[in-house]
């Protein structure tokens, strides 16, 4: 690639106020170390514990989904590569905002859909007690993990926003965007 097209890429991200993107194949390996740069870059950024500490927090959960339910892979089941784009940013020099957005089943998106309204709608006592009962409960269908995944995403931030956009026959492009 040109170095002018990734200049123009570069100036685009910080416009946008991105301060990390990580575009490519997500593992557990790739989640810790770019776990440590993004620490390290909260520290550098003076940020306050208690917002570094969420912005961590939503943004291990998002990598998370990606490695178990991006529907654009490589490889075979001992050695499954799951390919998702994750950001991080600040809005106005105020909300942090973390963003992550992969490929799903297009039979997946009713159910996400839905699950996601309605956690948006819920308090934070109706939150809290939905965490508890979900992790309590049986493992919702389609999930692999206790289900409380955005739950957790919601309860660490002070909104999120997402969509979907057909992409192919039988994928859609999910985007989830947590600000914190």
């Amino acid at each position: 690639m040109k170095a002018s097209r990734m200049m123009r890429l570069r100036e685009s991200l910080i416009e946008d106020g991105i301060i990390f993107c990580y575009s490519g194949y997500m593992t557990e390996e790739v989640l810790f170390s770019i776990g440590d740069v993004l620490k390290k870059r909260m520290t550098l950024g003076n940020v306050e514990k208690k917002i570094a500490k969420s912005i961590f927090h939503v943004f291990v959960e998002q990598f998370q989904n990606v490695i178990r339910y991006s529907a654009e892979t490589e490889g075979d089941e001992l050695q499954l590569l799951r390919y998702g784009l994750l950001t991080v940013g600040q809005h106005d020099d105020k909300d942090y905002f973390i963003a992550c957005s992969n490929r799903i089943e297009q039979r997946d998106v009713p159910r996400l859909r839905d699950n996601l309204e309605s956690i948006q709608r819920m308090s934070e006592d109706e939150m809290r007690q939905h965490y508890k009962n979900t992790l309590r409960g049986e493992i919702p269908e389609g999930s692999k993990g206790a289900g409380v995944g955005f739950i957790d995403i919601a309860r660490h931030s002070k909104r999120f926003d997402f969509d979907f956009v057909d992409d192919a026959e039988f994928s859609s492009y999910f985007s989830l965007t947590a600000f914190v």
